[in-house]
């Protein structure tokens, strides 16, 4: 579950070699040859081999890779980008070990690659744009026609972030050594890594322990036990399961506030209710009657409502104008529970500039353009430190962040930034940010702390994504969401 960083890894590795017994020669020596038998699994009839080296470790794992297929009777080819003689002595070791098996190492002049490609070229130590030699490699690389395989991690990918320092290799499977690194699991990383295989080179999970984690996986598949999954007593009865509140709906936006409201009540909520203008108040409940929807035009009626809720959802579909800003200040200073901001709700709260409202019993749900407005950067900067920008949220506004896109964020008090590797494509279309909004309200109406709703809502939502998109990707709507829902709440 735990996502490392490079400076853990490293940490890690320091350990391993000072404590443990394990030279850096034969960690090297383990992942060349993980990431050779990884490739044996992946593609079992591959009988060319090129392994692209750069001069670094990562070289030195690359020469493994060499050997090992040549000692299983593939023809292979090892050629090195940058200066040979900037080997370390264990990677210069192991180029020797290779000319022992008979292969010798080659120039990068640009050749025509053949075979699964190994990306050998950088790890994690990559600390500036690439450029030259190794870009262009990089670009040969990404031209080839067979698969490629990533050692530890795609070359130009930042393994802390999931930034691409310039240009990146497209792996089809990436093999990352000791443990996760959190870059290859948002941001730019799937795009890179295709599927992502972790090898512990035999590094005992006591010695890792020693190590904190700054990031963990959240994955679906793994969520722990909760109440909110948990059977209900048969005397139960609505109110026993929170109401919800949901702030919204803008003249010509009621299917934000509808969609909110809707995937509430589909994750358990008692009561579901709907603050939005008059003019679709009976809209919404007439076509999902099990809502309670209301028109308020002004401060007095939104409290009304407001008093009766166990969390309040504010911002689907709130708009800009003067209702949406009424709303969201009565919201904010009438409701002593949890709140839950999105969409409009946030850019009304970064309206707020260099004095904005701070508060620990709420969930924020920025998309990149919404947490750059936060921060007052742009969606490019969120999106060069997807988790650098998480916690300056958290740091700023309190609470709990969560950071949506491909590899979701929660950042949520003193607990490792959770990643979700749950989602697809496909949930890029309009509605699914308010789906979100309201799975997360609904399981904190009943009982779920903040944090715990934000990382097991971003679960859920993804995977009634993933469920969706079942029928392909492309034409996916957040109603779609909204179906699968019910089905993933009850676990058994």
């Amino acid at each position: 579950m735990r996502l490392r960083s490079a400076a853990e890894v490293r940490e890690i590795e320091r350990l391993a070699v000072a404590e443990a017994g394990l030279p850096g020669a034969v960690l090297m020596e383990r992942a060349g040859t993980g990431a050779f038998r990884a490739l044996v699994r992946r593609w079992p009839g591959a009988r060319r081999v090129t392994v692209v080296c750069g001069a670094g470790n990562n070289g030195g794992d690359g020469f493994v890779v060499a050997r090992r297929a040549r000692e299983a009777g593939c023809e292979v080819r090892a050629l090195v980008v940058g200066d040979p003689d900037r080997l370390g002595r264990d990677a210069s070791a192991m180029r020797e070990a290779l000319r022992g098996a008979g292969v010798e190492c080659e120039p990068f002049i640009a050749p025509a690659l053949e075979g699964v490609v190994v990306d050998a070229l950088f790890g994690t130590g990559l600390s500036r744009p690439v450029a030259g030699a190794a870009a262009d490699a990089i670009d040969v690389m990404n031209a080839a026609k067979g698969p490629i395989l990533a050692v530890d991690v795609p070359s130009g990918l930042d393994a802390d972030t999931g930034s691409v320092r310039g240009r990146a290799v497209r792996a089809s499977l990436t093999v990352t050594f000791i443990a996760p690194k959190r870059g290859l699991l948002t941001g730019a990383g799937p795009d890179h890594c295709g599927r992502v295989e972790c090898d512990t080179l035999g590094v005992a999970p006591a010695l890792q322990d020693r190590v904190p984690a700054g990031a963990e996986r959240l994955d679906y598949d793994t969520l722990p036990a909760h109440p909110c999954f948990g059977p209900r007593p048969r005397g139960a009865h609505k109110g026993q399961h929170g109401h919800v509140l949901v702030v919204g709906g803008e003249r010509g936006f009621a299917g934000a506030v509808r969609l909110a409201a809707e995937a509430a009540a589909r994750v358990g909520a008692g009561l579901v209710s709907v603050a939005t203008r008059e003019a679709h108040a009976a809209a919404v409940s007439a076509i999902r009657p099990e809502i309670m929807s209301r028109g308020v035009e002004d401060e007095a009626a939104f409290a009304a409502l407001a008093e009766r809720a166990t969390v309040v959802a504010v911002g689907p579909g709130l708009g800009q104008g003067d209702w949406g800003e009424r709303m969201f200040a009565s919201a904010l200073g009438c409701v002593p529970g949890l709140l839950v901001v999105d969409a409009d709700g946030l850019n009304h709260l970064a309206a707020a500039g260099r004095s904005p409202p701070r508060r620990d019993d709420w969930v924020l749900t920025p998309h990149p353009g919404e947490a750059a407005r936060l921060l007052g950067a742009t969606a490019a900067d969120v999106q060069a430190d997807r988790f650098a920008a998480a916690a300056a949220i958290r740091a700023r506004y309190g609470g709990v962040c969560v950071l949506k896109g491909a590899g979701t964020l929660v950042a949520a008090g003193d607990r490792p930034i959770g990643v979700c590797v749950n989602g697809n494509p496909g949930m890029g279309t309009g509605g699914t940010g308010d789906v979100l909004t309201g799975v997360i309200a609904g399981l904190a109406a009943q009982g779920a702390a903040p944090a715990d709703a934000a990382a097991f809502g971003v679960c859920i939502h993804a995977r009634a994504g993933d469920r969706a998109a079942r029928a392909g990707e492309r034409g996916l709507l957040a109603g779609d969401l909204v179906a699968e829902l019910r089905g993933l709440v009850n676990r058994g």
